[in-house]
């Protein structure tokens, strides 16, 4: 009988492999940290040494209190600086008390102070740059998530944290950035547990707005707990109930839509550890042709050929539980595990 199923499994692979690719684009069509429009040319500027179009896209998102958009921006601007800077260094010179200058700036020494070993004595130095971010505009709150950020790696007790935190929500209490720097240091990897963590996510996810990405903040608690040694503190039911909560956030975006990428990857990501293949080729549907660094280079040094690897390894796995004899409903959106059939992508 084991040799049976072995060859049934075998040829239901080699069947149907093929077929759940349909709808899929092709893996050099993948792209990893696609910017989307309004950051491509500010990226493309910079790389011929020119700040304007970076400076006139962060002022556009500060004038405007896209919140949002500028933490991306500057994040993604920020990344930039590190291997190419000397166009950062020109707006610098040009401009040193611009707010969106000084916000890059405060990410950026963040970041590089971040992976060195004297990481908390670099970092406590690099706190006057987040003070001089935050006075550079008061409404907002993206230099409040840097501190959050920096918070977690300065040892900062959680009586100060909660301080930070209420400055954060003072000016933007539904935040996407700020929630996820607040879960990464509650998380048990830092100064808190797996219980507090997926407390504080699914509480922020009960208080989001609709369609807010904050909603799909406990699949990023479901993320900390599988990949942080996990343990018998959170049900299956719990992680379940978070990778249901992401799959509804998801299915509110456009297929393909660059905006929630990271956390559709994110959700394959804990799809796929949770063995539920064919939601996670539903997602892998809609995440289309934007791959994201995480949570990738979490486990690969080339994140690309991880994600493009565990995208062939879903087929696989959903390939090999498929009948041998399709039906055209059957693809390329199976069944889902939970909840009948996944829908395609109305948007």
């Amino acid at each position: 009988m084991a040799l049976l199923r072995a060859f049934l499994r075998t040829a239901r692979m080699a069947r149907n492999t093929s077929r759940l690719a349909a709808g899929l684009p092709a893996d050099d069509e993948v792209l990893l940290d696609a910017p989307d429009e309004r950051l491509g040319p500010a990226l493309v500027a910079a790389g011929r040494g020119e700040y304007a179009s970076a400076a006139k896209l962060l002022a556009t998102t500060r004038d405007a209190a896209e919140w949002e958009s500028r933490d991306r921006y500057a994040t993604r601007l920020a990344a930039f600086a590190r291997s190419r800077s000397e166009w950062f260094d020109d707006w610098c010179s040009a401009a040193p008390h611009d707010p969106d200058a000084l916000l890059v700036k405060a990410e950026l020494a963040v970041c590089r102070s971040w992976e060195s070993p004297a990481r908390a004595e670099l970092l406590r130095q690099v706190g006057p740059l987040i003070s001089a971010a935050a006075e550079g505009d008061p409404r907002d709150p993206v230099p409040w998530r840097i501190a959050l950020d920096h918070a977690r790696g300065t040892n900062t007790p959680h009586t100060a944290f909660e301080c930070l935190w209420a400055e954060a929500v003072r000016r933007s209490p539904h935040h996407y950035g700020c929630h996820v720097a607040a879960l990464q240091y509650l998380s048990a990897a830092w100064y808190g547990s797996h219980r507090e963590c997926f407390d504080f996510a699914e509480r922020a996810a009960q208080d989001a707005l609709p369609g807010s990405l904050v909603q799909a903040l406990p699949v990023r608690a479901a993320f900390a707990y599988l990949t942080e040694g996990g343990g018998p503190a959170v049900r299956r039911e719990r992680l379940d109930a978070a990778a249901d909560l992401a799959i509804a956030v998801s299915g509110e975006y456009p297929t393909a839509d660059p905006w929630p990428a990271e956390v559709r990857n994110l959700l394959i990501y804990v799809l796929i550890r949770l063995e539920r293949w064919q939601d996670a080729l539903s997602e892998l549907h809609r995440v289309g042709p934007h791959a994201t660094s995480f949570p990738w280079d979490r486990i690969s040094d080339d994140p690309l050929g991880q994600f493009l690897e565990l995208r062939d390894g879903i087929r696989i796995e959903v390939a090999s539980g498929m009948p041998l004899k399709l039906r055209n409903a059957d693809v390329p959106y199976p069944r889902s595990e939970r909840d009948g059939r996944t829908p395609s992508d109305d948007h």
